[in-house]
């Protein structure tokens, strides 16, 4: 079977790149002049990090940090940990936080309150998708991707039990 094949597209991989396009511009217009560090989230939004760098026409920096709340469940387990963190100091540097998917908020919430305390200048939100349904508290989204149902998703980065990484859309497995 092809990879894919057992799922519907909810955002085409042409809905994805045009709204990055847009996202790039935005962020690049917002942040013109400062010195901007992305802080992409592992695994998931790793496909989006490298989407939106190229499309933001600014000097940038890139890290990564690595959370953990999900395991090899398909619901979070509301205890988060770092399993790997960034790479260098973001001491007076805008933060943007590229996440692949705001869900109930709370690991969100761990991250923004662990990287206040390393004294950014700023510290902004970019997510690919959203599920207000599921959120448990307030999340300031300043770029978004795509609101989207509460509908378990894969693609783009996204997975399950870590497949289905490198479908070029986002999808939502058939019911077998």
């Amino acid at each position: 079977m092809k990879l894919g094949q057992d799922m519907d597209v909810l955002i085409s991989k042409e809905q994805i790149a045009a709204r990055v396009a847009e996202l790039g511009a935005q962020i690049a217009h917002d942040f013109a002049g400062k010195e901007l560090v992305l802080v992409g989230v592992l695994k998931g939004a790793f496909v989006f990090v490298s989407d939106l760098a190229r499309a933001i026409d600014l000097p940038l920096t890139i890290d990564f940090v690595a959370l953990s709340s999900y395991g090899e469940a398909t619901e979070s387990s509301g205890v988060v940990k770092i399993t790997s963190d960034l790479s260098r100091p973001i001491e007076g540097k805008h933060v943007l936080v590229v996440e692949d998917i705001i869900d109930t908020g709370l690991t969100m919430r761990y991250l923004l309150d662990n990287l206040a305390t390393r004294h950014p200048a700023s510290i902004r939100i970019c997510g690919l998708l959203h599920k207000p349904a599921r959120a448990r508290t307030k999340i300031p989204i300043d770029y978004l991707g795509f609101p989207i149902e509460d509908k378990f998703v894969v693609g783009y980065g996204l997975d399950a039990a870590e497949k289905y990484r490198n479908l070029p859309f986002i999808g939502v497995m058939r019911e077998p």
